[in-house]
C-alpha cells in the first residue's frame, strides 16, 4: 500500500514539474522531527506532566522501597518466625507488590494518556504555524515527513520555530496578564 501511494505521489509530482509553471510552483520543507524536539511548547507540556505526575511517581518509588524493607526483615527474621507467620508475612509482601504493580500500570496509563494529549495539542499548534506561514507567503506545497532530503532553499523549519517561539511567548503574556 504504501509503494503504491509513494508511486501515484512521485507520478503526480513529476507531472507537476513537467509543466512551464514550475517555475511559480512555490515548496516548502519542514523538518518535523526538529520541531518536537525545539519547539518550546515541547518544554512546556513536559514541565506541566512534571508538575502533574511527579507526586504519584514519588508515592510509588516509596512504597517499593517500603516492600524491599518488608523483604529484608522478612528474610532475616524468617528463621525465628513460625509456619503460620511465615504464611501471613509472604502473602503481606505478596499483596503489597500486586499493589504496587498495579499502581504502576495505573500511573504508566495515565501518564501517557496525557502524554498524548498534550502532544496532540503541540502538534495542532505547529500545524497552525506552517498553514499561517504557507498562506502568508503563498506556498504551493509544504511537504514534512517523507521527504529523503530537502535544500536549505526550501527549509522553513527555522522559520516555523520562530513562530512557534513567538506563539508561545504570546501565551506566557495573556497567562501574565490574567493573573
Amino acid at each position: 500500500m504504501k509503494i503504491r501511494t509513494f508511486t501515484i505521489f512521485t507520478i503526480l509530482l513529476f507531472s507537476i514539474f513537467s509543466f512551464p509553471a514550475v517555475a511559480e510552483l512555490k515548496v516548502g520543507f519542514v523538518n518535523a522531527i526538529r520541531l518536537m524536539e525545539e519547539a518550546p511548547q515541547v518544554d512546556k507540556a513536559n514541565n506541566r506532566l512534571e508538575r502533574e505526575f511527579s507526586p504519584k511517581q514519588r508515592r510509588i518509588v516509596s512504597d517499593k522501597q517500603g516492600i524491599i524493607k518488608k523483604e529484608e526483615q522478612f528474610k532475616k527474621n524468617a528463621t525465628i518466625m513460625n509456619d503460620a507467620e511465615k504464611r501471613r508475612k509472604s502473602r503481606e509482601i505478596r499483596d503489597k507488590k500486586r499493589e504496587l504493580k498495579r499502581k504502576q500500570e495505573e500511573f504508566k496509563e495515565d501518564y501517557n494518556i496525557r502524554r498524548n494529549e498534550e502532544l496532540d495539542k503541540i502538534q495542532k499548534t505547529i500545524t497552525q504555524a506552517i498553514q499561517k506561514l504557507a498562506k502568508e507567503k503563498s506556498y504551493d506545497f509544504i511537504l514534512s515527513d517523507g521527504v529523503v532530503w530537502a535544500s536549505k532553499r526550501v527549509d522553513i523549519t527555522e522559520e516555523i520555530l520562530s513562530r512557534l517561539h513567538q506563539i508561545q511567548a504570546q501565551a506566557e503574556r495573556n497567562r501574565n496578564r490574567r493573573k
